[in-house]
């Protein structure tokens, strides 16, 4: 049973390695960025947050120290994908879009 001890304290250190990329509410969003950094090559992992040892709940998405700038920029391209596609789902949806342009009157 000595060896449970050393696994233990062994992950404590490689996880102690790891710093806060990024913060979720929930798990979902939180798997969205590890899958998303995995993918870039970068390693990841989740560990929940509580309200005692945090300012905030939810789920910290943690990354090796060395890592974190690359991973600061691949969240920050992919949010700024989706804002840019959310932008564009909202104006095509405002817009006061004449379908009947498009239709032939014969």
């Amino acid at each position: 049973m000595a060896k449970r001890p050393k696994k233990t304290q062994k992950s404590q250190a490689k996880l102690q390695d790891f710093v806060i990329v990024t913060s979720a509410e929930d798990l979902e969003q939180a798997k969205d960025h590890e899958t998303l950094l995995k993918n870039n090559d970068i390693p990841a992992v989740i560990k929940q947050q509580d309200e005692e040892s945090a300012d905030t709940s939810g789920f910290a998405v943690m990354v090796p120290e060395e890592c974190l700038d690359e991973a600061h920029v691949v969240i920050e391209s992919q949010d700024a994908y989706d804002d840019f596609y959310d932008f564009a789902l909202e104006d095509e949806d405002e817009g006061d879009f004449d379908t009947d342009l498009f239709e032939d009157d014969f």
